[in-house]
């Protein structure tokens, strides 16, 4: 079974939950975690240091990227996770990471801007192991993935110590049962009353799960302070966006500051895009499709500048929001349309797409349209007569082969 990765997240497109986030809905599920206050100002990350009262205190930026202790702020401070015992430093460390960008291996450009921090009581780990609950194709449910090797990449385990990785199905109507999730602890090397804790916290880390309408929820690492407590020292979890409109207090958690605009903009608009970094701008109808174009493209000698896909159903507007999406992207020199139209008319893309280039900031770049399917000869009217310089070519490898020539000229 392949083990599937996800920070703290996913949709409304890949909904990311920061750390102090993922940890408040823990908290609400009887889950052990550290305690801590969430800070967006000096005086207020000073004032949770000294209600916490404890014997160390760590900050914490709070951004979606990994590699926050390794990374360093555009104002000199190095790392963005910093312990002290002395509550009076607290200010000082602070001063210097909001309103600073910090920059890690995962972070784009000069980094990203920190708004808030965490700051926690800071709990010695004993003992490290690995546990998650994911939703598996191969067992058609949930499984528990667990290891005793925690505090690394759990790819590196399967890698190195293959029988160190245990996995159990779940049967999704009845939840983990005690004896699996017992036998899961004892597993992880967990001993004595250490198993019962343990299996407790399994337990509740499975309701969570469910609670959430969650596709992973995963725990490294799942460890043992020196007290001999079992607590989720951190926690990365993934959300089914299918379930999203049960759960509007989950999307009011979302923080888009980090994310790319032009993602957003159209997320508002119900369209799927991922921008990339090509010169190539797609606008195409299914996941599959736009996958296919996106090859052809690079088959061709180009790079696509984005993955869209307005969806079966596509309205004019969205095609038209679309386009504005497109042209914002500056290194898009050409945009390849490719419909095949079911469920939506070519007559309706085509629609959008006249509404686009007519409505909006006029646009410079050429424009390739294929078009098949439904309503295609309607779809391919509308375009003749907008009077607008569209390529209208019917074969999906001599639009590709034009629109990198375009792109290129």
């Amino acid at each position: 079974m392949p083990i599937q990765r996800g920070i703290v997240a996913s949709q409304v497109r890949f909904l990311n939950l920061h750390e102090y986030q993922s940890k408040q809905i823990m908290a609400k599920h009887d889950i052990n975690v550290q305690r801590f206050e969430i800070a967006d100002s000096v005086d207020q990350a000073e004032r949770a240091a000294r209600n916490l009262n404890a014997e160390e205190i760590v900050i914490k930026a709070q951004i979606h990227a990994g590699g926050r202790g390794k990374g360093e702020f555009s104002s000199g401070l190095k790392s963005g996770v910093h312990l002290t015992k002395d509550p009076a430093k607290v200010p000082g460390i602070v001063e210097q990471m909001l309103g600073y960008k910090l920059k890690t291996k995962q972070t784009t450009g000069d980094g990203v801007l920190v708004r808030k921090v965490m700051v926690a009581e800071a709990l010695d780990i004993a003992k490290e192991t690995y546990f998650a609950i994911l939703m598996d194709r191969e067992s058609g449910g949930p499984v528990m993935v667990g290891s005793p090797d925690g505090g690394v990449d759990i790819e590196q385990v399967a890698e190195t110590n293959p029988d160190h990785i245990f996995q159990m199905p779940i049967d999704i109507t009845t939840g983990p049962t005690k004896a699996q999730t017992r036998e899961m602890a004892k597993n992880l090397g967990f001993t004595g009353k250490n198993v019962e804790e343990a299996s407790e916290q399994m337990q509740n880390l499975y309701k969570l799960f469910l609670d959430v309408d969650a596709v992973q929820v995963e725990i490294n690492p799942f460890g043992l302070t020196p007290q001999n407590r079992v607590v989720c020292f951190d926690a990365k979890i993934s959300f089914d966006d299918n379930a999203a409109f049960k759960h509007p207090d989950l999307q009011a958690m979302r923080d888009t500051t980090e994310e790319d605009p032009r993602e957003v903009a159209a997320d508002a608009v119900g369209l799927n895009y991922v921008g990339m970094e090509g010169n190539i701008g797609c606008l195409v109808n299914g996941a599959g499709l736009a996958l296919a174009t996106m090859d052809i493209i690079k088959l061709y000698g180009a790079q696509p500048a984005n993955f869209l896909d307005v969806g079966g159903g596509a309205t004019s507007e969205q095609v038209s929001q679309a386009f504005k999406i497109l042209t914002e992207d500056q290194n898009v020199k050409t945009i390849l349309v490719n419909i095949f139209a079911g469920i939506a008319s070519c007559l309706t893309v085509a629609q959008g797409i006249v509404a686009a280039l007519k409505e909006g900031p006029k646009i410079k770049i050429p424009i390739v349209v294929r078009l098949q399917g439904n309503h295609v000869e309607e779809g391919k009217a509308c375009l003749r007569n907008s009077g607008l310089n569209i390529v209208a070519i019917d074969d999906l490898d001599e639009a590709a082969t034009e629109s990198v020539r375009l792109a290129n000229a």
